[in-house]
């Protein structure tokens, strides 16, 4: 008879993320996420890991934002009996959309949701891959708040701590999955 393997910790989905020295530019250490989502154990182990944190929450919607939130999002939507939402980058969607500019650490921003995505009081949890200065987060919250949704949770899958984006979403509760030190 088999034994069965044992349960995927938080370091050992930490040990399945590449780290990638001067990208985007010279002196980033970019922890890429694709070598996580190509397995599979450890794949299904955050989703499983990101479940468990909100499902007595009572989710109604996940909203995924561009692009990697569309990764998670659907996944987590599906494990919570929830609708996924796209919060999109211009342009992407077909209906009436809701459009909020925001602040970048150098620039501006744009994101883009459907206004009939969410139905006044219904219950939002956010999703994306990557809590940094938590800009973009934000501005889907408050995108979900102005149509009516209610939030009641942030998770993401890594958090560079020394970002402190978290405070931010000092509103909001936040959980991210695996905590990165800059």
């Amino acid at each position: 008879m088999t034994q069965p393997k044992p349960a995927i910790t938080c370091e050992d989905l930490k040990s399945l993320i590449r780290e990638v020295p001067d990208f985007p530019k010279p002196g980033i250490l970019f922890y890429d996420i694709t070598t996580l989502l190509k397995d599979r154990r450890g794949f299904a182990r955050l989703i499983d890991a990101l479940t468990e944190n909100y499902i007595n929450y009572n989710i109604e919607l996940v909203l995924g934002i561009e692009a990697r939130g569309f990764i998670f999002g659907p996944a987590l939507a599906y494990r919570l009996n929830a609708g996924f939402v796209p919060v999109r980058k211009p342009k992407k969607l077909p209906a009436e959309v809701l459009q909020w500019k925001y602040d970048l650490e150098y620039g501006q921003d744009t994101l883009e949701i459907h206004k009939d995505a969410i139905q006044p009081g219904q219950r939002i949890l956010i999703c994306d891959d990557l809590l940094a200065t938590g800009g973009t987060a934000k501005a889907a919250a408050d995108m979900a708040t102005q149509l009516g949704g209610s939030i009641c949770g942030m998770g993401f899958v890594v958090e560079l701590d020394g970002l402190k984006g978290r405070e931010k979403l000092k509103d909001y509760e936040v959980f991210s999955l695996l905590h990165y030190e800059l």
